[in-house]
């Protein structure tokens, strides 16, 4: 199996559904770090312990300044580089299913699948309120996969508000406007 760069832009696979998907370098209980540790968690996307416990409360706290050095030119909209996110565990099933509430109302899926010596991370990001958001959160996703993907690679990824804002204005075009 393989992915090629246009299947990991995030498509609308249902109304206000949005999934993206990664191939990424194993074993699965190392990607289940990157997702459930804050240590590891911050390296791409936001630090935070977690309680693994459906229904447990967790907190996302994202330092998008630190994600790569250097950090890129943060967009005038973003007016802060520190955004934190109250939550709760939605699913926990170690180490392929982790969910969580995303703001009040929508949910984030990461399933995972071993394939050979590589694992499918499938992010599936449901219930999005509009068009807009669908937007912002597919940009980020990407910006924050290929994060990840870069550091359980062992590569070099520099400039996220770069890569961001790339991804914004491709997002602007590729989704559907009924989306």
């Amino acid at each position: 199996m393989s992915i090629t760069a246009e299947d990991t832009f995030g498509k609308v696979v249902a109304p206000r559904v949005i999934e993206m998907q990664r191939l990424l370098p194993g074993p699965i209980e190392r990607i289940w770090d990157y997702l459930t540790k804050s240590d590891l968690r911050q390296q791409w996307l936001a630090s935070g312990d977690m309680d693994l416990n459906v229904g447990a409360p967790c907190e996302l706290v994202w330092h998008h300044d630190k994600t790569t050095t250097p950090p890129g030119k943060r967009p005038e909209s973003m007016t802060s580089s520190e955004s934190v996110l109250p939550s709760r565990i939605t699913a926990c099933e170690p180490p392929h299913k982790l969910g969580f509430m995303f703001w009040s109302d929508s949910e984030v899926i990461f399933e995972l699948k071993t394939v050979g010596a590589k694992v499918l991370l499938t992010l599936t990001h449901r219930n999005l309120p509009s068009r807009s958001m669908m937007v912002g959160v597919s940009t980020g996703w990407h910006t924050h996969l290929d994060v990840l993907a870069a550091r359980v690679s062992n590569e070099k990824i520099e400039n996220f508000w770069d890569h961001w804002r790339a991804y914004k204005q491709l997002y602007e075009t590729r989704l559907p406007v009924d989306a």
